[in-house]
């Protein structure tokens, strides 16, 4: 059977839910994101189902945790590579489990961006910055001082 509208999703049989090209007024249900299934057998333990994402947020808590005890720099650096390690994940694993949340592009744009932009800026933290950009700083001469 084919589905000859192209807003209408076929059911479990094949048949389309809806004839009408206008969206309900109340979602009944979402689709799962694209890798969004286990990234283990269904057999495996809890934890080993999920570790692209407890992955990430055990190099998160560690970078917190660096952070907290005056390693900032470090601690910040981490929190960026792990945010990094999860866009790599997102683009070359085909399931990742509760790491897929949204389109995997999506996905991986969003952890990307942060990921750079917190190591970018962790480079760029004083005092004695081990990254500097001359023309950031001719930009704040302008505006602020």
């Amino acid at each position: 059977m084919t589905v000859t509208d192209p807003v209408s999703a076929p059911d479990a049989e094949g048949r389309p839910r809806r004839t009408t090209r206008r969206f309900p007024l109340f979602t009944r249900d979402t689709a799962r994101p694209e890798g969004g299934g286990r990234a283990a057998a269904s057999d495996a333990p809890a934890p080993a189902r999920q570790w692209p994402i407890l992955a990430v947020l055990s190099a998160v808590g560690l970078g917190l945790l660096l952070t907290a005890l005056d390693v900032f720099r470090f601690g910040t650096i981490l929190i960026g590579v792990a945010l990094l390690a999860g866009a790599v994940m997102r683009w070359t694993l085909p399931s990742v489990g509760m790491l897929a949340v949204r389109s995997r592009f999506t996905d991986m744009l969003t952890y990307g961006v942060l990921g750079v932009a917190i190591v970018l800026l962790a480079l760029m933290a004083q005092p004695n910055p081990w990254l500097e950009i001359p023309f950031l700083d001719d930009t704040l001469h302008f505006t602020v001082r």
